[in-house]
C-alpha cells in the first residue's frame, strides 16, 4: 500500500504484455503516438534480457464515472471486438509498446532510425555474443529489415524446407517468439533437428535458454496502481508530472479525451470556433486553453450565482472539471464574447493582438461582456470597462498570477457595475510619472497602453494628416516611432531617455522614413516644405500627439521630455480615472 488512492505491486512483463494483447490494458486517447526509436528500442531488449530494471508502469483503475477518457488500444494490438480496458497506462506507453512489438506481436515493429526516418524492423539476438561476457549485451541484439534480407540474415524458403534455417545457421534467435509458446516451441524442436549430431550447438542454446530467455521469461516489472476512486484533476497531474521527457500534455487535449467519452468531439468543436477566430486581427491568437478558461469561468459563475457551494474559479483543476453540459451551455455565448471583445477593444485604440497590452486580459474581458450580455451596450456600463482594462494595463497586474485575478475580475466588475465597491484591479492599479522613463519596448504591457492611447485620443499621422486609426484599419504599416530620431539623439549624447515611450509616439512607415535621422527642426520644415503643409497646420497635428510644439521646433529635448511626460500622465489619469504619483524621477 503506497497510499490510500494507489497500490504498489509487481507483475510478471509476460503476463503485462499478454493483457495488453487482449486489451485489459489500454491507453487513454490523450497519450501520444509511439515515437522510440531504434536504438531505444535496442536497449530496453537490452536491459530485459540483462535483468536490469526498466523502471516502473503506472495504470489507472478504470470505473470511477467521474474520470471517464475515450480510449485506445496499444499501437499493434488487433481486437476483434470492443473491450473495455480494466485500466489505463498513465506511464510506461512507449516501453510497454516497444516490448509489445518486439516481443509478442508476430509483426515486423514500425520505429524510426537515428534520423527519424520511419523503418520496420525485426529483432533478434545472437546467442554466441549473447553469452560472451566480454560483449557488450546491445551488440548481441540485432535488428533487421522487414524483409530479413541482409547479409546477417538471409532466409531462402525457397531452398529450405524449414523457415527458420537459416536463423539456426546463423545462430540467431528471433525476440518475437520469446512468449509464442507454441512457435517457440517449433523453433525449439527445429533447431534440435537441425544440430542433432553437433553438441556444441545443442548446449550453445541449452545455456542461452538457461540464461536469457528464462530472464525474458521471469521478468518482474513494478506495477503501480491509481484506484478508480483517485480524482479526475489528481489523474491528470500525475501523468503531467510522469510525462516530463514526452511533449507537454495541455488542459484542451485532455478534455478532449474526456469528452470523447461521452461522443463529443471538442476538437473539431474547436476548430470550428477558431476559423471565426481567425478573421479577427485581435483573436488570431487565441487558444483553445484561453477559449476553454473563459468558459469555464462563467460556468463556475454561473453555478456560484445559482447558490451551488461552488467558487468562481478557472484554474487547471477546475478546466479540467468543467462538465461536459456547462461547455456546451457557454462554449457559444463566449464565442460571442470574444468577437464583443473584439470591438470594444477597437474603442479603445488597440487594433490587432500584437497591440493588446495583456493577451490574458481578453479572457476575463470576454467573460464580462458574455455575463453582461446586452447591458454593454450603455455607456456607463461600457465606461467602467474601460476604466478596470486601462487600470489593469497600467496597475500591469495581470503579469502573474492570473487565474486568481480573472475570477475576481469578472465577480468584482458585474458587482461595480450594479453598484457595490470598485473590483480590485481599480482599488489596487498604481502608476508613477517615473514608470515612463522605464517603458521603452513592447514587452511592457504598460508601453502598448500608451501607444493604444495616443491612437484613441486621435493622434494625426505627420504627412498625410490622416489619423492613425484609418491608416491601421486599412492595414497600412502603423508602428510606435522615435519623434526626436535616435540617430540624432546618439548625436547629441542624449542618454537612455531617447528611447522612452515618452520621446515615441505612433506613425506610419513611410512618415517615420521622412523623420530619418534629422533633428526635428530640420524634418518638421521639410514636411512643410515638400507636402505643402503649413505651419499652422502641422503644428495641429503635433498637437494631436500630444507633442509640445516649441520644443520640438527648437530642438530642445530637455523641455519636450517633461512636458510631454505630463501629457501622457494625464492621458492615463483619464483612462484609469486615478491620480498618477508625479513625484521627480530619481
Amino acid at each position: 500500500m503506497v497510499s490510500q488512492m494507489t497500490s504498489l505491486d509487481k507483475e510478471i512483463l509476460r503476463d503485462l504484455l499478454h493483457k495488453i494483447n487482449k486489451g485489459v490494458y489500454q491507453l487513454p486517447d490523450f497519450q501520444r503516438g509511439w515515437v522510440w526509436s531504434d536504438e531505444h528500442i535496442i536497449s530496453l531488449l537490452s536491459s530485459v534480457s540483462l535483468s536490469y530494471p526498466v523502471g516502473a508502469f503506472m495504470m489507472l483503475e478504470t470505473g470511477n464515472p467521474n474520470v471517464r477518457f475515450h480510449t485506445r488500444p496499444v499501437e499493434g494490438v488487433e481486437l476483434v471486438e470492443t473491450i473495455h480496458p480494466e485500466y489505463l497506462i498513465l506511464d510506461g506507453q512507449q516501453r510497454l509498446t516497444s516490448l509489445f512489438q518486439a516481443l509478442m506481436m508476430g509483426m515486423p515493429v514500425t520505429t524510426r532510425d537515428h534520423r527519424g526516418k520511419p523503418i520496420r524492423r525485426w529483432y533478434y539476438m545472437d546467442m554466441k555474443k549473447a553469452l560472451d561476457p566480454a560483449v557488450e549485451r546491445e551488440q548481441a541484439i540485432i535488428s533487421v529489415s522487414e524483409d530479413r534480407k541482409i547479409k546477417e540474415l538471409c532466409v531462402s524458403p525457397a531452398d529450405e524446407t524449414n523457415k527458420y534455417v537459416e536463423e539456426y545457421r546463423q545462430g540467431l534467435f528471433p525476440l518475437n517468439l520469446v512468449y509464442n509458446t507454441q512457435e517457440y516451441n517449433v523453433w525449439r524442436r527445429g533447431y534440435n533437428r537441425y544440430f542433432r549430431q553437433d553438441d556444441s550447438q545443442l548446449d550453445l542454446f541449452d545455456q542461452f535458454e538457461d540464461q536469457i530467455i528464462q530472464r525474458f521469461q521471469q521478468y518482474l516489472v513494478p506495477v503501480i496502481v491509481l484506484k478508480k476512486e483517485t480524482p479526475k484533476e489528481a489523474v491528470c497531474q500525475v501523468f503531467e508530472k510522469v510525462n516530463t521527457g514526452g511533449v507537454s500534455l495541455t488542459v484542451f487535449e485532455l478534455l478532449t479525451a474526456m469528452y470523447a467519452a461521452d461522443d463529443y468531439r471538442l476538437r473539431e468543436d474547436w476548430e470550428t470556433r477558431k476559423i471565426q477566430f481567425m478573421d479577427q486581427p485581435c483573436l488570431k491568437d487565441l487558444s483553445n486553453d484561453d477559449f476553454l478558461t473563459a468558459v469555464t469561468l462563467l460556468s463556475t459563475w454561473d453555478r456560484h450565482r445559482r447558490r451551488e457551494k461552488l467558487a468562481v474559479a478557472c484554474n487547471r483543476g477546475d478546466v479540467l472539471a468543467l462538465p461536459l453540459e456547462d461547455y456546451r451551455k457557454w462554449a457559444d455565448p463566449v464565442t460571442e464574447g470574444f468577437k464583443k471583445a473584439v470591438r470594444f477593444l477597437w474603442g479603445l485604440g488597440i487594433y490587432d493582438s500584437k497591440d493588446i497590452p495583456y493577451p490574458t486580459q481578453m479572457i476575463p474581458l470576454a467573460a464580462i461582456l458574455t455575463a453582461l450580455g446586452e447591458r454593454i451596450e450603455v455607456d456607463t456600463v461600457r465606461r467602467k470597462i474601460a476604466r478596470w482594462f486601462w487600470c489593469g494595463v497600467f496597475g500591469e497586474l495581470y503579469g502573474s498570477a492570473v487565474r486568481t485575478r480573472f475570477a475576481k475580475d469578472l465577480v468584482g466588475v458585474l458587482n461595480w457595475i450594479d453598484g457595490g465597491r470598485e473590483p480590485d484591479t481599480v482599488s489596487e492599479s498604481n502608476f508613477s510619472i517615473r514608470r515612463l522613463n522605464t517603458l521603452r519596448t513592447r514587452n511592457s504591457a504598460a508601453y502598448k497602453g500608451l501607444y493604444a492611447l495616443q491612437i484613441k485620443q486621435g493622434a494625426l499621422d505627420f504627412r498625410s494628416g490622416e489619423p492613425i486609426n484609418v491608416q491601421k484599419y486599412f492595414d497600412e504599416a502603423i508602428d510606435i516611432h522615435h519623434i526626436f530620431p535616435k540617430n540624432y539623439c546618439n548625436r547629441q549624447q542624449i542618454g537612455r531617455e531617447k528611447d522612452s515611450i515618452v520621446n515615441k509616439t505612433p506613425l506610419s512607415s513611410r512618415t517615420n522614413r521622412i523623420i530619418g535621422g534629422s533633428a526635428p527642426s530640420k524634418y518638421l520644415r521639410q514636411l512643410e516644405l515638400e507636402y505643402g503643409i503649413s505651419e499652422n497646420r502641422l503644428n495641429q497635428i503635433l498637437e494631436s500627439h500630444l507633442i509640445p510644439v516649441q520644443p520640438l521646433r527648437n530642438d530642445d529635448f530637455a523641455t519636450f521630455y517633461s512636458r510631454r511626460q505630463k501629457e501622457l500622465v494625464s492621458l492615463v489619469e483619464k483612462a484609469t480615472g486615478k491620480k498618477v504619483s508625479r513625484t521627480e524621477q530619481e
